[in-house]
Parts: structure tokens; sequence; C-alpha cells
């Protein structure tokens, strides 16, 4: 969470005399929104990845496309010189050899700012209900 939400697993435990609220601009507020968006997106393709280790590959160009995942989400982990980076990366340079490199689709812009609009959506609802828990707090007590 880029805001400090006051709760403190969130805040690294730190308590600050006086809270930001989410909405204090509505450059904040957009700014937090899309943070949270990018966690919610970022979430939804590490599920995806953990899930490939289930999937069975029924042909060459899917084994390519498998490894092509693995040795891509490793580019800034650690270090490729290190075993086994190199080796990955050999049986994918022979495996393409025999296969051909993978075709290279990209989705339809529709398909793009349909999910776009749905982490939105959804980090909207979530930096506004932090935004009422903070006002709620900050009410003074009648």
């Amino acid at each position: 969470m880029m805001v400090d939400t006051g709760i403190q697993v969130l805040t690294a435990g730190a308590s600050a005399p006086r809270r930001r609220s989410a909405a204090t601009s509505d450059a904040a507020s957009r700014y937090a929104i899309a943070c949270e968006a990018e966690v919610l997106a970022m979430t939804e393709a590490l599920k995806l990845q953990d899930e490939m280790p289930n999937l069975r590959s029924s042909s060459l160009v899917g084994i390519v496309a498998k490894l092509e995942m693995i040795a891509g989400a490793d580019r800034d982990i650690g270090d490729p010189t290190d075993f086994p980076w190199p080796h990955i990366a050999s049986v994918l340079k022979d495996l393409k050899a025999i296969t051909g490199a993978l075709h290279r689709s990209r989705p339809d812009r529709t398909m793009i700012r349909a999910d776009v609009a749905r982490y939105w959506n959804e980090a909207t609802k979530f930096v506004m209900a932090l935004t009422d828990e903070s006002s709620q707090q900050n009410a003074p007590v009648s």
C-alpha cells in the first residue's frame, strides 16, 4: 500500500501522528487506486504462473511456451549465469531450433481495456473502503 492506512501490518508497524486519508486529493486517490490495481493485476498473473506446473503440454510448442514463461519470470531474480538458467536457456534454444519461435500474439485492445477496468473498479472499492474506515476512526466521538 502506498497510502498510510493506519493498519500496522501494512505500514511496517510505523505509527504516524497524523494519518493521511487516501482521498486527501483527487490525484492522491487516483494514484492509490492505480497502485492497488497494479497489485491486483500482478497477483492474478502470479496465480496463472503458479498453475502452470499443473498443465500438461501436448506438443513441443507447448513445452517451449512453458520454458519461455519460466525463463521470463526469472529475468529480474537472482543471477542468470547460475545453474540452472544457462541450461534452461540452452534447452529452450534447442527446442526453438526444432519447433521454430513461438508466434507472438497480442490480445485485442478491448480485452486489455476490460481487464484494466475490472482491476480499476476493484481497486477503487478497496481504496474507498480504506478511506471510509479512516474517516470513521478519525471522526469525533459524540
